[in-house]
């Protein structure tokens, strides 16, 4: 091989099926026999069940059983939390093995926010089983409603759960609050800020989807479901949920489309259908609808902070203090707490070295939809939170924004950099992005800029996100000190055939992030392959050994990793197969190229097909060698990586509407050492994409009665491509020391900086106005009024 491969901007592999129609989803799979269940969701976000009829519903055309809560005690668990935050005092919902639990798959005699599940239909076609749920009828009695975090911990609150006193999951803080409190009094000035972040929902091309089966005969269960976490959804479902044995479960994961995090959980759906097609004896589907899907899938963001920002005059900044208040829903997600308290909570510090941060966290339920990780998941919270209050600082002191960041940045020669917060930075040019990203966007002319816009009727604002996101979700033995119940190690098996294809089984679980690709081409390189010889296996619990999934950018840096550590064992047994076949002594040879050659003489060589070959023959090998050429490799990373960069956004303000148009977006990003340039570019702009959204136009909005008034794309905007800049991207490389290839996490990482840059902008336009902050969503009526109350 010639040239480098990984590194290469190739073409993805698996976009052919995808572009064609050749690609299968849940929703396309057709199991024989199946009938469909339908959904009733409850209506009312907070009310007792009295009594549910199905009279009327069971005789209708087609339908073959209705299950409510009742008919399922005997047979299933409540749902999981498998994050329970450690080292405080933290309360949920019961669950029988003493871990946090979660809600049941059907309500039982209460219901707690709009949307929760109530009783399943089942049906020969969807349409009837569609028809059956209108003809339900529930006897409700209403009780008090509360939908936000601040209402729920106050005293005489409706109360959701007799295990959790005062609504209160739990009260979490980093930090030295009174160094921070000292600091802030010392200080020469001190900015104040609330900001609220709205909730966002997961719009994924394809909503959830599940088929089950189960064979009587065998006992065994088949899951086929759009799940980011198979083997988490596999463990959880069987030991957890079903109380059945592991190795009768099987869970497949055909395509899916899309996620942005919403489908890493255990949903009741899973557990549920599994039950139903016990029962039935035939196979069921479930499909979720795109209404539907905004009252049941997690919701994500939906903060409420209070922010202290304390420095000097000259620019430096010496204390930060939030306390933050988060609804979690009515009950936790699979792992809902760690997103606020953890991912926003520890990163708060952003890109600055600050010597007194603090960070408080009030976790409440509420009655609303389970809040959980979405793209950027806390990461984009805490950065919204620095960088707008760097800009407020910086205003208030009359010094440039880029300056402030210049002054407070990580220096390069600090790294390892520990934020004080607990985290520890790897490696960073903080700076040098920052530069890059102000040439490109023309920062010196921006004045000129804002005369011309002007004169055509608009104004025109410049805005900074700089940004540091924790990515390659491990280490184990850490995630567990935080208050995960389980693991994120990875692992990967590396197999070379006599015929010297490759097969790579991989525990990451693809979804649109290209890992088809870039797994290719990591094993292509370093074994020395053509990319055609090698095929990637996943998404499949028989066959692929216990594996974690894909999310918190994750995938290339931390499976990959395993990849690449499993080719590095695959060459040490070649090299030594390698010698005694060229009757060599093996510190005299060397692999290069796909072939172990002797040092002095390159043509005396064995190519690793010839070498997997007389492996797989067996005739002669090395005494105490095994057979074959198979690896499997687990890599549990010593710490987290950390991506950084900076973007700026240039915005045009129409005075007269409030219209903001995104004119110039520019984005300097350094994820490492980069796999495939196409790809990581294109995940950038997926990032900007979603972090668009929630800079100008999405928010979930409930009303005082608990009931969800954003719940279709009517009333839920969601960016199109005429909202769409033309991304302007370039990257700086600090290589990771986490890794062998010196990778970090690329896939959501750029979302944080989006709306920091773009609201920045905004009120860079507006400050001639008077605005010093507004908050996202920046609509163009919450534009228009604050220039006109200002």
């Amino acid at each position: 091989m010639a040239t480098r491969v990984l590194g290469a901007p190739l073409k993805r592999r698996e976009d052919p099926a995808l572009l064609t129609g050749g690609a299968k989803f849940t929703a396309d799979l057709d199991i024989p026999n199946a009938a469909h269940v339908a959904i009733l969701h409850s209506p009312l976000a907070h009310a007792r069940i009295k009594a549910i009829d199905t009279s009327l519903a069971v005789r209708l055309p087609g339908v073959i059983r209705i299950f409510t809560g009742a008919d399922l005690k005997d047979k299933m668990l409540p749902l999981v939390c498998i994050f329970k935050p450690a080292g405080v005092e933290s309360h949920f919902p019961p669950h029988p093995y003493g871990i946090p639990g979660a809600q049941t798959a059907l309500a039982t005699d209460r219901v707690r926010y709009v949307g929760e599940w109530v009783a399943a239909v089942v049906a020969e076609t969807r349409q009837e089983a569609d028809d059956a749920v209108a003809a339900i009828h529930v006897d409700y009695e209403p009780l008090p409603v509360v939908t936000t975090a601040e209402d729920a911990l106050r005293e005489g609150a409706p109360q959701l759960h007799e295990s959790v006193p005062g609504n209160l999951c739990a009260h979490i803080s980093f930090g030295d609050r009174a160094a921070t409190d000292e600091a802030i009094q010392k200080a020469e000035v001190v900015v104040k800020q609330k900001l609220t972040i709205p909730r966002q929902l997961h719009q994924a091309n394809e909503t959830r989807a599940t088929i089950a089966k189960y064979d009587p005969t065998t006992q065994e269960y088949t899951l086929w479901t759009n799940t980011q976490i198979p083997h988490g959804n596999r463990f959880m479902i069987s030991s957890l949920v079903l109380r059945i044995p592991y190795n009768k479960l099987r869970v497949i994961v055909p395509n899916i489309g899309g996620s942005y995090g919403s489908k890493g959980y255990l949903y009741q759906d899973a557990p549920l259908m599994l039950v139903l097609a016990k029962e039935l004896g035939r196979p069921v589907k479930w499909v979720d609808t795109r209404e539907n899907l905004s009252r049941t899938t997690v919701h994500a963001r939906g903060q409420v902070q209070y922010a202290t920002l304390a420095g000097s005059r000259d620019g430096k900044i010496s204390a930060l203090s939030v306390t933050n208040y988060v609804d979690l829903g009515a009950y936790p997600a699979t792992n809902g707490p760690g997103t606020p308290s953890i991912l926003t909570g520890r990163s708060i510090t952003g890109a600055y070295a600050i010597t007194n941060p603090y960070y408080e966290v009030y976790l409440a339920f509420a009655n609303s939809v389970m809040l959980g990780p979405a793209r950027g998941a806390g990461r984009m919270e805490a950065m919204l939170l620095v960088e707008r209050m760097v800009d407020i600082f910086a205003h208030e002191i009359g010094m440039d924004p880029a300056e402030v960041r210049r002054k407070n940045m990580v220096p390069p020669d600090q790294f390892p950099y520990q934020n004080r917060l607990g985290w520890t930075y790897d490696s960073g040019n903080y700076e040098a992005a920052l530069n890059k990203a102000l040439e490109m966007a023309g920062y010196g002319q921006i004045a000129k800029k804002k005369s011309d816009a002007r004169k055509r009727g608009k104004l025109l604002g410049i805005g900074i996100g700089s940004y540091v996101t924790i990515g390659g979700v491990g280490p184990s033995s850490r995630m567990g000190q935080e208050g995960l119940i389980g693991s994120t190690w990875s692992t990967a098996v590396v197999r070379v055939h006599q015929t010297g294809d490759v097969t790579v089984i991989t525990g990451c679980q693809p979804h649109g992030q290209g890992q088809i690709t870039t797994f290719s081409q990591i094993a292509a390189e370093e074994l020395g392959v053509p990319i055609e010889k090698i095929e990637i296996l996943h998404s499949d619990t028989v066959g692929v050994p216990y594996a974690q999934g894909s999310y918190g950018s994750r995938s290339f840096s931390v499976e990959g990793a395993a990849i690449y550590e499993a080719c590095q064992l695959v060459k040490r047994k070649a090299l030594k197969m390698g010698a005694h076949l060229l009757k060599a002594d093996e510190k005299d040879v060397v692999y290069s190229g796909g072939k172990v050659e002797t040092k002095s003489d390159s043509q005396r060589s064995k190519t690793l097909e010839e070498i997997a070959s007389a492996l797989w023959f067996a005739w002669d090998m090395p005494q105490g060698m095994e057979p074959g050429l198979e690896i499997t490799s687990y890599f549990d990373p010593s710490d987290f990586n950390f991506p950084f960069g900076t973007h700026v956004a240039i915005v045009e303000i129409d005075e007269e509407t409030g219209g903001t148009e995104v004119v110039r977006y520019v984005g300097v990003d350094d994820v490492g050492v980069v796999g495939n340039p196409k790809i990581v570019e294109g995940q950038m702009h997926g990032s900007i994409a979603f972090g668009i959204g929630p800079a100008l136009m999405e928010q979930v909005v409930y009303d005082g009665h608990g009931r969800l008034l954003t719940q279709n794309l009517d009333t839920y905007p969601v960016p199109r491509a005429s909202d769409m800049p033309n991304f302007e991207l370039d990257r700086t490389v600090t290589p990771s020391p986490i890794n062998g290839m010196g990778a970090k996490g690329a896939g959501d990482v750029a979302q944080p900086a989006v709306a920091p840059a773009i609201v920045n902008a905004i009120c860079d336009a507006l400050s001639e106005f008077g605005v010093r902050h507004i908050d996202v969503p920046a609509t163009p009526e919450k534009i228009w009024r604050a220039m006109q109350h200002n």
